[in-house]
């Protein structure tokens, strides 16, 4: 029989029996925010420009934000080692807010994601692993893949609907990506929806570094986002002042524009075929495989896969690897798109081995 991870012992050590039973019957939540607290204080769970680096595993990540020209900073940022408690699984997200309550879904969001879906994960495991015996280890990597799609369904359809019933903030007219990465072990697990965008550094036999984008930039004029969101009576086009920029409308052309087909929040949206389903796939990582890249969509609009991998390769201290990739797409974003308002750029880049330690300044952070 194949046992597959939990964080059941997590739970132990960090609530008592009674507690445990309590957080049952709220769907774990409460465990699973408690988790997450002992993570920050241990200095293994971050939301904030920083490094996270775990003294039991070898991953080893950079982040980095920096607040556009549009006014608040809408996006942001989490680094989750030893995510419940498991050695071996790392959580990485990047969510960028928009509309007028944007920075309060993406951080909402960013709060809710990996706490619910922890809980999703533990319940579908329980529910689906009991007894199975795989007889060959693809079968058990493909039934491990489904798990985590079905939690990432579960829970996103969950904050969707939290954000939904918010009285702080008012998502109707606001929302935000999602990305995310699970690292268990050597499989990658990405979940997104939105523009935000996942490339992966790979070495080349011939030694040369080649960036592979793990993700879909979940635009409007897609053939099946548009197919989807015109069967729903939404329209997609781009306006005279933005060619070449297609968003999704409501009937009859009706503002807002949206240039994403999937969002958490924008409410307003969600029946003319804005959808919050995550693409959830898997990648395995092999021995020539570097690091990861998660960046917002104002790093990707002014850098290329192929720049962006160069750039954090080169960068002698890997601490400020997604400091020095946010700083060159702030250069390019000036020559490029003088004139035009800067978006917001956060990154986040995942090395698979450690690194020596080297004294960085501090950085302000963006909560």
């Amino acid at each position: 029989m194949v046992l597959f991870p939990s964080f059941v012992n997590g739970l132990a050590r960090t609530v008592s029996i009674k507690k445990e039973k309590n957080c049952k019957r709220e769907d774990g939540r409460p465990a699973a925010e408690e988790l997450a607290k002992e993570a920050r204080k241990s200095e293994l769970l971050l939301s904030s420009s920083g490094v996270v680096r775990s003294t039991k595993a070898k991953n080893f990540a950079s982040m980095f934000t920096n607040r556009g020209r549009k006014g608040v900073n809408q996006d942001r940022l989490l680094v989750w080692e030893e995510f419940g408690c498991q050695q071996d699984i790392m959580f990485c997200g990047v969510f960028d807010g928009h509309g007028p309550w944007g920075h309060f879904v993406a951080k909402r969001v960013k709060k809710l994601v990996p706490t619910i879906l922890l809980c999703n994960w533990q319940e579908n495991l329980a529910a689906t692993s009991l007894d199975l015996d795989f007889k060959m280890e693809a079968d058990r990597h493909i039934h491990g893949l489904n798990v985590w799609k079905q939690s990432y369904i579960k829970t996103y359809a969950a904050v969707d609907q939290d954000l939904k019933q918010q009285t702080g903030f008012d998502s109707f007219l606001s929302g935000t990506t999602a990305l995310t990465i699970i690292k268990q072990g050597e499989y990658l697990i990405t979940a997104n929806i939105g523009d935000s965008r996942a490339v992966l550094a790979t070495t080349s036999e011939d030694g040369t570094l080649t960036p592979h984008q793990l993700t879909t930039d979940f635009k409007p004029n897609l053939p099946q986002e548009a197919e989807r969101i015109t069967q729903c009576r939404g329209q997609v086009f781009s306006l005279e002042d933005e060619p070449g920029v297609y968003r999704v409308w409501m009937p009859n052309g009706k503002p807002p524009g949206l240039a994403i087909s999937r969002a958490l929040g924008d409410h307003c949206m969600k029946e003319f075929g804005l959808i919050s389903v995550p693409d959830v796939t898997q990648t395995k990582i092999t021995t020539m495989d570097q690091f990861v890249i998660l960046a917002t969509d104002g790093v990707w609009d002014v850098i290329s896969n192929q720049e962006a991998v160069e750039i954090v390769s080169a960068t002698p201290h890997k601490e400020k690897a997604a400091q020095k990739l946010v700083k060159c797409a702030i250069r390019e974003w000036k020559r490029k798109k003088n004139g035009i308002a800067m978006d917001d750029m956060s990154a986040i880049c995942l090395f698979f081995q450690s690194f020596p330690s080297q004294k960085t300044p501090a950085i302000k952070t963006v909560d």
